[in-house]
């Protein structure tokens, strides 16, 4: 019998989606990526655990956690989650990808609060240039440096080249046996039963196309990231404030919702999700409206979204 690999999943769900201060519809800045059955979390505002556990996510299958910034919203849940896995019996190690005060500040905590039952293997994330900072089977990791008060990073996550399928029926055809297979997937030909050559790609499922997906984090607006994330499938972009607050987000190096869509125009990114909105604006529609004026393929976030890509 011969298994079809299918297309594996490629998720974002968003777990927090409001810039500083929490509200009673809106967690502060957290995501968990999904790719086939690894789960990978960004950021970690106040509150996180409790979003997960809402949103029914596995615990054990969280092993990479990536902290953009220094900043709480971004971070201060982390301190319950790391304690709760520990509490659940954790064995595996964790892998935390954050800019290195990080681990001096989690150091301090669990010296007073006592030990983990597993290793944290931390990752110092630099602000100078683009980096791929994780490499697994079928997905990489990148980080590079956006434009904020402090040290701050954004995440690309890009799939690697897959492995192509046989079409299962040129296999019943051909009545192909596992070793045919096996040479066919190197890229060899096929000699029939009557000793004439069947061209490999005769046999071979349309190559499917790799996704990906850019996070970008607390920034002002920041050109220099385009070549970086250019052609992603989706985009999270900042949209902290509407245009009319310009001058806000300059001072405090945030985005309007605006921007966010030049900057999806430039990346030619096939879609746009916009958040961490200020509390300041009950209804983030607003931010949405401005930044469809730019870019038709916008969507302003809520909880609890997913987004297939």
């Amino acid at each position: 019998m011969f298994f079809i690999i299918l297309y594996m999943d490629f998720k974002v769900t968003i777990l927090g989606s409001n810039s500083a201060l929490p509200t009673n519809l809106r967690s502060t800045t957290a995501q968990a990526v999904q790719h086939n059955n690894e789960i990978f979390l960004i950021d970690c505002g106040e509150g996180t655990q409790l979003q997960l556990r809402r949103m029914n996510f596995s615990f054990p299958k969280i092993n990479h956690i990536f902290i953009s910034h220094l900043h709480g919203d971004h971070y201060y849940g982390i301190f319950g989650l790391l304690t709760s896995f520990s509490l659940m019996g954790r064995k595996q190690d964790l892998h935390l990808y954050a800019h290195s005060n990080l681990k001096e500040i989690l150091d301090v905590n669990f010296k007073y609060s006592g030990e983990l039952s597993y290793k944290i293997i931390f990752h110092n994330l630099s602000n100078h240039k683009e980096r791929k900072i994780l490499d697994l089977k079928h997905i990489e990791v990148y980080s590079f440096p956006l434009k904020h008060r402090i040290q701050t990073c954004g995440f690309l996550f890009k799939e690697k080249d897959k492995e192509r399928n046989i079409n299962p029926q040129m296999i019943r055809l051909y009545e192909l046996t596992h070793t045919d297979v096996r040479s066919i997937k190197m890229g060899n030909d096929y000699i029939d039963s009557d000793n004439k050559v069947v061209a490999n790609e005769r046999f071979m499922l349309p190559e499917k196309p790799k996704r990906s997906y850019a996070f970008c984090s607390d920034t002002a607006y920041f050109e220099k990231m385009v070549d970086t994330i250019k052609g992603v499938d989706l985009l999270y972009h900042e949209a902290t404030f509407i245009e009319k607050d310009k001058a806000r987000a300059k001072e405090t190096f945030h985005s309007t919702a605006m921007q966010a869509a030049k900057i999806a125009e430039l990346t030619e990114t096939k879609k746009l999700i916009i958040g961490h909105f200020s509390s300041r604006y009950p209804n983030p529609k607003i931010l949405e409206k401005e930044a469809l004026t730019v870019f038709a393929n916008t969507q302003a976030v809520n909880d609890g979204d997913v987004f297939e890509i």
